[in-house]
């Protein structure tokens, strides 16, 4: 396992940040980690880059120990912080220079290079930190995370405040590092998690609400499709009763109906089945997808 975190429990005086939270991730894995503000998030990132101790509890990265080996953690992480925090005197390539000392890199220009390269900075490479917007900024903070070539990276909201524009651009990014290493990807984007996330993590009051492939969690089972369907003319709602799957049918419109079906079965061609046997023309069919957002919103609300 590249990350394994086992009953880690995180006070703030009487607060408990993280209660008791267990969760493995596996080499090469790209895992979105969710949960509204306040819910114990960014503490667990700060555990697993050894920033913050734990209160109780094991966590361990590529084998280290957090608690007991942290510089031996800190060689494998790459570690991108939510406010980014740079040097804005600095120009890129000094910046990335000085971060290649700390970690000793050998050849550090070459690799420096490659960075560069990877993050798309180098049009960029002479200027200040301070002159850069904010899509470039990010990208030097993704530079230096990988700039030691850990094998897992750890990214807390790292397309906040970007334009669509930026957002797409350091989203591919994320998607082509994935291919490569382990990615922990922390945002409240949930297009971003669907995108390029293969696994959810969801927390909520520092205990984990879900753990599942991203597809899984938007289609458990027991939950229901809704379709709906404009015919020519109205349609015989009993008829339509006796396709396998279907749940509940009601009209909408004087030809109108909205159908419920279990997600085991794709009724569809059975509907277009039955409107050809009856002399109907399905005009429009629209079948709604549940969204992740949909599902975060309903493991997070407050009780």
């Amino acid at each position: 396992m590249s990350v394994t975190v086992s009953h880690i429990t995180k006070l703030y005086g009487a607060q408990k940040a993280l209660d008791d939270v267990s969760f493995d991730i596996k080499s090469g894995e790209v895992v979105g980690f969710l949960g509204p503000n306040g819910a114990g998030k960014s503490t667990m990132m700060k555990i697993l880059t050894c920033y913050l101790p734990q209160t109780s509890g094991t966590a361990s990265v590529c084998g280290y120990d957090v608690s007991e080996q942290p510089l031996e953690v800190r060689k494998n992480v790459g570690y991108l912080a939510e406010n980014n925090p740079l040097y804005l005197d600095m120009y890129v390539k000094e910046y990335l220079s000085f971060i290649a000392g700390l970690h000793h890199i050998a050849d550090a220009k070459k690799r420096i290079a490659e960075m560069i390269e990877i993050t798309g900075l180098t049009l960029e490479q002479k200027k200040k930190i301070g002159a850069l917007s904010k899509g470039y900024r990010q990208r030097v903070g993704l530079a230096q995370a990988l700039l030691h070539n850990p094998r897992v990276l750890i990214l807390d909201e790292p397309t906040s405040g970007l334009d669509p524009n930026q957002l797409g651009e350091i989203r591919n990014l994320i998607v082509q590092i994935g291919k490569e290493k382990t990615v922990i990807l922390s945002t409240h984007i949930m297009q971003e998690v669907d995108a390029v996330c293969d696994r959810v993590i969801i927390i909520n009051a520092g205990k984990i609400a879900a753990d599942k492939p991203t597809s899984e969690l938007k289609s458990g089972k027991g939950e229901y499709s809704l379709i709906t369907i404009e015919f020519d003319k109205e349609p015989d709602i009993e008829k339509l009763k006796k396709i396998p799957g279907i749940t509940e049918i009601s009209k909408t419109g004087p030809a109108t109906i909205q159908i419920h079906a279990t997600l085991e079965r794709d009724v569809r061609g059975d509907i277009f089945n039955y409107a050809v046997s009856n002399t109907l023309t399905v005009l429009t069919l629209h079948k709604e997808e549940k969204k992740l957002e949909d599902v975060f919103k309903q493991l997070t609300v407050p009780k």
